[in-house]
Formats: C-alpha cells, structure tokens, sequence
C-alpha cells in the first residue's frame, strides 16, 4: 500500500466566480463530477453518488466533509470511500484552489493522502479528476451565463 497525490493545473476563460459556482453549486457539480448533497459550508458533511466497483472495493459512496471554504479562491473537503463495510480504501483530501489571471481562472486541483490498496483505482481517480475539470470549462463554454466569457 502506498500513498500518493493526484495533481492537476487547468486554465479556464472565466472569472473565479464562474468556477466556483461550478465547483459548489450541487446541480453544477453533477453536470462534470457526480450527484451529491454538497452544500458549501464549513463543517458539512455530505456525499458523491458514483457507480459501485465491488471489484475495487467501491460501494459507490463518497463520504466528504467540508475542511476550507474561502470564496471563490479555495475549497477543500475530506474524499473517503470503501466498500461499505466501515472500512475504507480511500481516506484522502480534494483541495480546489483558484486564481484570477489575465483573461481568466486556473485552477488547482490537488487529491492527496491516498493510502490505496487498489492501483488500478487510483490510476482511474487521476485520470477521470482531469477528465472531470475539463468538463468544467465545456459547460462554461456552453452555458448562458452573463459574463461566462470574460
């Protein structure tokens, strides 16, 4: 069993307000990661709806609780998940940290303190997080929204 750390950088043509109604808007969530109760407050405890992997020791539930919540500049929850029994195989952290540049956002994503059992779910973790924010900037790009382009 190792540790690891997942890291991503990505460049949105948006103002932070923009990304970060993506990133704690519960019905904005569902549309690039999964369906959740998220609501952005300290201290909330919710979770991700995903499909289960009884072959990865994955019941499909995500249990998260809000760590850091700083508006439109960083948010960081607890990301633990198992195979339903009390156990888990994944007691990490998401951490998204936002920053206003020239003619947009970047975003940092940082999924740390893995002590996975299974690589071949950590590997399917890295990739879809990058998959997954780069969903994000699609429905910016899609959407109605006043002033999505900046």
């Amino acid at each position: 069993m190792s540790t690891q750390r997942i890291q991503h950088k990505i460049f949105y043509e948006s103002t932070p307000e923009i990304v970060w109604e993506y990133l704690t808007n519960p019905d904005l969530i569902a549309l690039w990661l999964m369906k959740s109760d998220f609501k952005p407050e300290m201290g909330y405890e919710f979770t991700f709806q995903g499909p289960k992997m009884p072959d990865l020791g994955f019941d499909g539930l995500i249990h998260c609780k809000v760590l850091e919540l700083k508006p439109n500049e960083r948010l960081s929850y607890t990301w633990n998940m198992g195979p339903g029994d009390g156990t888990l195989s994944v007691d990490s952290v998401v951490t998204f940290a936002l920053k206003a540049q020239d003619g947009g956002t970047e975003l940092l994503l940082e999924h740390v303190g893995h002590k996975v059992d299974y690589p071949t779910l950590f590997s399917g973790m890295d990739k879809g997080w990058l998959q997954n924010i780069q969903k994000i900037d699609k429905h910016i790009k899609a959407s109605s929204h006043v002033g999505a382009r900046s």
